[in-house]
C-alpha cells in the first residue's frame, strides 16, 4: 500500500509539472484534452458564462466576463500548486509521515502542513524529517520546486500581458478607420478619399501581420482569447471578423483597388480564426443567421457607390461574395458563440458617432473657411469628404 500511495503522489507531481511546462513553457500548441488545463476552463468557463448570461446590464454583463481571463490565470497556478502539495504529501505519508512535530502529532494532516510550508518556502522550522535521507531529499526537492514555480510565474505574467497590450494597440487603432464596432463598408467608406486605396492597402498589411503575431501567441497561450478589450464595443474577434469581411469585399466585389494585399490578409486572417476555433474545438456553425443576405448586400453595395466605392455589378458579384463569407463565417459564429463576443455588422443601420467625430468636424469646418484656388477640390467637397470619415456613436 505504501508504494502505491507513493506512485500516486509521483503522478501527482508529473501531471502537474507536465501541465505546466506545456501551458507555459512549450512555444506551441498542446494537445489532449485530458490536461489539467483543458478539463480546468471546461469545468469553470460554461457555468461562468451560464451566471453573466442572467445578467441584465449588458456593461455589467460584459465586466462579468472580462474578469474571468485574469482569475482563471490565478485559479490555474493555484491548481498547479494544490497538486503539487498534494503530490509530496503523498509521498511523505508512503514514507511513514517521517517528521518530529513539536506537538507531537504525525499522520496525513501533518505531512500536507509540512508540503505546504515547503513548496511555499516559508521555513517555520515547527516540523524537521528525521530518519533517512529520502525525507530530507523530499524535501530540498519541494522547495526547489516551488522556488522554481514562482520564478517560472514571475516571468509568465509579463508575457501574457505583452501579448494582450499588443494585440490592443490595433484594436484601438482601427476605431478611428472602421467605427465601434468595425465593419466592412464603414472601413471602405473612411478610405474612399483621393489616395484611400494605397492607404487602405498599408492598412490590410498591418493587419496581416497582426493576424499572424495573433496566432502566434494565441497559439502558445489560448487563455488570452478569454482577455476582453477594455471597451464593451471592441473585441479581438470582431476587428478580425471585420478585417476579413473586408478582404473578401475587396477580392470578390470592388473593382480598382490592389487586391493583392487583399488575398494575402485574407490568407492569413483566416488562418488565425480556423486555428484559434480548433483549440476550443469549435466546429463551423451552419445554422447561424445570415450576416448578409441578399437583400443587405444589394444596400452594402449602393452604400458603397454612394461613398465613391467602385463596387462590381456582374451578376456573379454577389454570388463570389458568398463563396469568400463561407470561407470563414461558420468559424467566427462559432468563437463568438463560445466566447460570447459579437461579431460586427458589415454596415451600420444608421450613422453612428465615434469619438474622433469633433475632429472631423473642426477639419470641415477649417477647409469651408478657406477656399482652395482652383485647381484643388470644391470646400462643399471637402466638407463632404470630411463628412465622409463620421459615425454616430461610441460606447466608452
Amino acid at each position: 500500500m505504501p508504494t502505491v500511495i507513493f506512485f500516486a503522489g509521483v503522478l501527482c507531481l508529473f501531471v502537474a509539472l507536465f501541465d505546466a511546462f506545456q501551458t507555459i513553457i512549450l512555444p506551441r500548441r498542446a494537445i489532449g484534452r485530458l490536461r489539467i488545463t483543458s478539463l480546468f476552463y471546461i469545468a469553470t468557463w460554461r457555468p461562468w458564462v451560464f451566471f453573466a448570461r442572467h445578467l441584465r446590464h449588458p456593461r455589467r454583463r460584459e465586466t462579468v466576463l472580462g474578469v474571468y481571463g485574469p482569475l482563471s490565470l490565478i485559479l490555474l497556478l493555484a491548481v498547479w500548486a494544490a497538486l503539487l502539495l498534494l503530490g509530496f504529501a503523498l509521498m511523505y505519508y508512503a514514507l511513514g509521515s517521517p517528521f518530529n512535530d513539536a506537538a507531537g502529532r504525525r499522520g496525513f494532516a501533518t505531512d500536507l502542513y509540512v508540503s505546504g510550508t515547503t513548496i511555499f518556502t516559508l521555513g517555520l522550522g515547527d516540523v524537521v524529517p528525521r530518519g533517512g535521507a529520502w525525507p530530507r531529499a523530499l524535501v530540498i526537492l519541494e522547495s526547489g520546486t516551488g522556488l522554481g514555480l514562482l520564478a517560472v510565474v514571475m516571468g509568465y505574467f509579463p508575457v501574457l500581458y505583452s501579448a494582450f497590450s499588443r494585440r490592443e494597440v490595433s484594436i484601438s487603432l482601427l476605431d478611428a478607420r472602421a467605427g465601434s464596432p468595425p465593419t466592412a463598408a464603414e472601413l471602405m467608406r473612411r478610405h474612399s478619399f483621393e489616395g484611400g486605396e494605397e492607404s487602405l492597402t498599408t492598412l490590410l498589411m498591418e493587419w496581416e501581420r497582426w493576424s499572424a503575431e495573433l496566432l502566434e501567441s494565441h497559439i502558445s497561450y489560448p487563455l488570452l482569447c478569454y482577455f476582453r478589450s477594455q471597451h464593451n464595443n471592441q473585441s479581438w474577434l470582431s476587428a478580425l471578423t471585420a478585417i476579413l469581411d473586408t478582404s473578401a469585399l475587396l477580392i470578390a466585389g470592388v473593382r480598382g483597388h490592389e487586391a493583392r494585399q487583399a488575398q494575402l490578409t485574407f490568407a492569413m486572417a483566416r488562418h488565425a480564426l480556423v486555428d484559434l476555433a480548433q483549440i476550443f474545438h469549435c466546429a463551423p456553425l451552419t445554422d447561424a443567421p445570415d450576416r448578409l443576405p441578399p437583400q443587405r448586400c444589394s444596400q452594402l453595395y449602393d452604400a458603397l457607390c454612394q461613398s465613391g466605392v467602385k463596387v462590381c455589378r456582374d451578376e456573379d458579384s454577389i454570388g463570389r461574395l458568398r463563396e469568400m463569407r463561407a470561407l470563414y463565417e461558420g468559424y467566427a459564429e462559432a468563437l463568438a458563440r463560445y466566447l460570447c463576443m459579437d461579431l460586427p455588422p458589415w454596415m451600420f443601420d444608421r450613422p453612428r458617432k465615434d469619438n474622433w467625430l469633433t475632429v472631423a468636424k473642426v477639419r470641415a469646418q477649417t477647409e469651408a473657411a478657406n477656399p482652395p484656388v482652383a485647381a484643388e477640390v470644391p470646400p462643399a467637397d471637402a466638407a463632404r469628404r470630411a463628412q465622409t470619415a463620421m459615425d454616430t456613436r461610441h460606447d466608452f
